[in-house]
């Protein structure tokens, strides 16, 4: 783990660190969590580390027992289904909300965010790629201006990001998810919506059907 936090805004950076460490491994899953010990290792004291751990218990990253002790949850791949269903849903509602607003220089954004996934894919740097792919759908998520779904869809996406890291060895074919991004790009470029969210859906579908556990 990393050294002490030394920035200003203690309780945002109490956050970021754990859930971090979380979503990366760094705190496997059922690992038992002290505020006292993650207090002293941070160089904090140990209220902005509970009110973190109150933050990712909110997301499921955490899980306290009364009277007892806090684990880090968890990864519940039957669940997955259900997060990425979600996901692909709204998704393609924001797509088709914000397809009006698309121009070229979005286009580019997401060219350039595939690009990079495909580097990072390639030199198996998953935590970067997955950051790329972040990037890729967010352009058009913006754009929809709609807040409720950016915020759950955000919130959906941090759990399976810790899925997808945790499962990285065996997830196969991953690279197909750059030909499947350069499908939504060319449907944006044709300006034909029906197509583009066929391929949003299928993009995510694909990536759940590509864990082979």
């Amino acid at each position: 783990m990393e050294s002490k936090i030394r920035r200003t805004f203690v309780r945002q950076e109490a956050y970021d660190k754990l859930r971090h460490w979380i979503l990366d491994g760094t705190l496997a899953p059922g690992a038992q969590l002290r505020d006292k010990e993650l207090a002293e290792q941070l160089g904090v004291s140990r209220t902005p580390i509970r009110e973190a751990l109150l933050r990712l218990e909110d997301e499921g990253l955490v899980k306290t027992k009364p009277n007892c002790s806090t684990l880090v949850s968890s990864i519940d791949f039957h669940n997955a289904f259900h997060l990425y269903s979600i996901v692909w849903t709204l998704e393609c509602l924001a797509l088709s909300q914000a397809f009006g607003s698309i121009t070229d220089e979005h286009i580019q954004q997401m060219i350039e965010s595939n690009e990079r996934f495909l580097q990072k894919m390639k030199a198996k740097d998953r935590f970067s790629a997955l950051d790329a792919d972040y990037d890729f759908h967010t352009v058009y998520i913006k754009l929809s201006q709609n807040q409720e779904i950016e915020k759950i869809i955000s919130e959906i996406k941090a759990k399976l990001k810790r899925l997808d890291l945790y499962y990285f060895d065996k997830i196969k074919n991953a690279l197909l998810s750059y030909d499947e991004h350069k499908k939504i790009i060319e449907a944006l470029k044709q300006k034909n919506l029906p197509f583009a969210i066929e391929a949003v859906e299928h993009n995510w579908k694909n990536s759940f059907n590509r864990f082979e556990l």
